[in-house]
């Protein structure tokens, strides 16, 4: 008798609308499970226990999510938290504890989708952005001297490692090799202000470049790629990028590409544990009204599932989203002309297609 392959999954539904997502991002998971069976663990993290307990994240449960396959997470954040506790101890020490050192964040824009940008073609938007996720002005360091007078001084330090940087660029090489991409990398920062951080990514670029002589290259300073993505993202494969610039790129990656409601991502650690999420926040707003979108929580699932080797079951998932999507009156919450459910059923309809 054949065994089926294992895999244990963290689940983390976390605050606002993320145990809806993470809902229907289940069932999909359901629905393609063949040949494989996923093995999941809950986790009581976020704003409802910070406020219940005082605690963010213990390092038990950090021990028992670093011996996982892998994780998926709904969203983090609460209004009655102060800012800063629950992104810097809890997601951040997941991704710097865990080593997720790439952040992906696929942006593709599914045909049948409107976006902010009608006269792009669908197939004007298919890039990937590959963010350093441990270093940078995220590393932590810095502080406050003499605050709240009139000579308070705040300072943040961007923290920037040959190693970090290098084993974030060959990811992106690497990944522009893929069937599926067009062979070429192209940094994003801003080399002529940030001379320092700047500099060391611009020598490591060359030096990865250098190995890679079959991918093509190129570099733009990030208020440019803003301007680019709006303009001619087709210009685009690979892009690789700092902590900062990352986070802001992909943000208006995922407008380009028809909104939050569509746009997945994952904290990866190629050798170790990895963490998957729709890119929106909590939208405490549509909590329990079954309004939101789930489909980036179920693209999310379905690299989780790419990630693992599954491939026949991603592509289910893919096939469903893609099913899905153009049914969709918009990507934003309320406006789907769906109930947050029946977008989950139209996406396990399309997985059998």
């Amino acid at each position: 008798m054949i065994t089926a392959r294992r895999h244990r999954i963290g689940v983390i539904p976390g605050d606002g609308t993320g145990p809806e997502v993470v809902a229907e991002a289940l069932k999909v998971l359901a629905a393609v499970s063949r040949g494989f069976a996923l093995d999941l663990e809950g986790f009581d993290l976020g704003g409802e226990r910070y406020l219940r307990t005082g605690e963010v994240l213990p390092d038990e449960e950090l021990d028992r999510l670093a011996g996982l396959d892998a994780i998926l997470l709904g969203a983090i954040g609460h209004p009655g938290v102060p800012p800063g506790v629950l992104e810097r101890g809890l997601l951040l020490r997941i991704r710097f504890e865990l080593d997720q050192y790439v952040n992906l964040r696929p942006v593709r824009r599914y045909p049948g989708v409107a976006t902010f940008v009608p006269s792009h073609a669908p197939e004007d938007v298919d890039l990937v952005v590959v963010r350093e996720n441990t270093e940078g002005l995220y590393a932590g360091a810095g502080g406050v001297h003499r605050p709240g007078t009139p000579h308070e001084v705040a300072t943040e330090e961007s923290i920037n490692t040959r190693r970090g940087v290098e084993r974030c660029m060959r990811f992106a090489f690497e990944y522009a090799r893929r069937s599926d991409r067009r062979g070429h990398v192209t940094l994003v920062h801003k080399t002529n202000v940030l001379t320092h951080a700047g500099g060391l990514w611009e020598r490591a670029f060359r030096a990865v470049a250098e190995e890679h002589p079959d991918v093509g290259t190129d570099y733009v300073h990030v208020d440019a790629a803003c301007v680019y993505l709006l303009e001619s993202p087709g210009r685009f494969d690979v892009v690789v990028t700092d902590n900062l610039f990352g986070d802001i790129i992909t943000d208006l990656g995922a407008v380009i590409q028809g909104g939050m409601g569509v746009a997945a991502g994952a904290n990866l650690n190629p050798e170790g544990v990895s963490m998957f999420e729709p890119i929106g926040g909590t939208a405490p707003d549509h909590a329990g009204r079954g309004t939101i979108n789930p489909l980036a929580a179920i693209a999310a699932a379905g690299m989780l599932l790419e990630a693992l080797g599954e491939l026949e079951g991603a592509a289910r998932v893919d096939a469903g989203v893609r099913f899905a999507a153009p049914k969709l009156g918009s990507m934003r919450a309320g406006e789907m002309g769906y109930s947050t459910s029946e977008v989950g059923d139209l996406v396990v309809e399309g997985t059998t297609r």
